[in-house]
């Protein structure tokens, strides 16, 4: 089955001289196949590489003028796979546009690596940035008839939709696939930071987080049950958020006393990576955190649509230290939209009476399975 990525046009039309398309996203969610299809239609020389060849992290990363002329030759396009690894990848890339006005540079990123490097130049101005995700729903729109999504649904909430995953047809090998993706990629660009020397407090760190989907995450708890101290586990947390393992949501708030503004809630960017973490495939019926399953699919899949249709939004969840919350908040254009999420049909559920005490401009809806599809993918 071919998925059509809702970014390749985007990427395509933004290839043009002067100019860095960086292309950033986790392992395995198709930035390599993405850019072999955007190739496909290249018509001028282009120069494909990959930043972990070492022969090309050599002559990519040298800073020399001159090098980097020689290996680029007649080529009017350079397409860097992986350029994470690239010793000073910004600086060289800045190198490039700056003395080879002609060249249109394509580059792919597993993790958001800094492309100034830190030399105090970065390359405002000369970049655009675009991420890809695990598959969306809005992707798929296009080739399912609604009675397959329907049905495919408690296996999106169980085992996520990496391309790989999506493709494969049995439940068996779809966990092999996603223990793989764990065991061997999840954690490669992460031991690439000289901040992370102890694989094993990420496993227990993302243990803790995958049983913690929906609650409010004490980075003092966290730190006491791995023997961490606060300021490192700050530090994991912000690294495993740049490789694209988990995301952080704020909370909303205009500083009233009865709102929880300081905390965090952690969700994964996949649902069948957070399940392989903790060895959890077993059917909707036999679980008890449907609901957290639920709301991590929604959250992730509503920040996948607003990635790939511009909606700019600032995102939050609203909780109150009696608990009274609402799970997902957008604000946009001025406005507040709420969201809560039941896996049970409950649309006359009513939203929290202080919400619409202090925010009476704002919106409130309930997202079920029997109206999930509009909110996620545009249906």
């Amino acid at each position: 089955m071919k998925i059509n990525r809702t970014i390749r046009h985007q990427v395509e039309n933004r290839m043009v001289p002067g100019k860095v398309v960086v292309l950033l996203g986790p392992r395995q969610v198709g930035k390599t196949t993405l850019l072999k299809e955007v190739l496909a239609k290249e018509s001028a020389p282009f120069l494909f590489v990959s930043g972990e060849d070492r022969a090309v992290q050599t002559w990519l990363g040298s800073q020399s003028i001159e090098t980097l002329r020689q290996n680029i030759g007649k080529h009017q396009l350079l397409v860097v796979d992986e350029a994470q690894h690239v010793p000073n990848i910004g600086l060289n890339l800045k190198l490039l546009i700056d003395h080879l006005p002609h060249l249109r540079i394509l580059a792919t990123g597993s993790s958001s690596f800094d492309l100034s490097n830190q030399t105090g130049e970065p390359l405002v101005g000369r970049k655009w940035e675009f991420e890809l995700y695990p598959i969306a729903q809005l992707e798929l729109a296009a080739t399912e008839a609604p009675f397959q999504t329907e049905e495919l649904l408690s296996q999106r909430l169980i085992y996520g939709s990496y391309p790989e995953i999506i493709t494969t047809v049995g439940l068996s090998d779809k966990r092999e696939l996603l223990n793989g993706i764990v065991n061997g990629y999840l954690y490669k660009d992460l031991l690439m930071f000289e901040e992370i020397r102890k694989s094993k407090k990420i496993v227990e760190i993302l243990s803790l987080l995958a049983f913690q989907i929906g609650s409010l995450v004490s980075v003092h708890e966290l730190s006491q049950a791995t023997g961490m101290n606060t300021r490192t586990m700050e530090k994991y947390l912000d690294l495993l958020e740049k490789v694209f393992v988990i995301k952080r949501l704020g909370g909303y708030s205009r500083n009233l006393r009865k709102e929880i503004s300081k905390g965090s809630k952690y969700y994964f960017w996949d649902n069948g990576i957070r399940n392989a973490i903790i060895n959890n495939f077993n059917e909707l019926n036999l679980r008890n955190d449907v609901g957290a399953l639920w709301e991590n699919y929604l959250i992730i899949e509503r920040l996948k649509k607003q990635g790939y249709t511009k909606l700019f939004s600032n995102n939050y969840f609203w909780r109150t230290y009696d608990q009274k919350e609402v799970d997902f908040v957008e604000e946009r254009d001025g406005r507040l939209y709420g969201f809560e999420f039941k896996w049970t049909s409950k649309s006359s559920l009513k939203p929290p009476s202080l919400w619409l005490e202090t925010y009476p401009e704002a919106t409130f809806e309930v997202i079920h399975p029997a109206n999930y599809l509009s909110f996620i993918a545009g249906l």
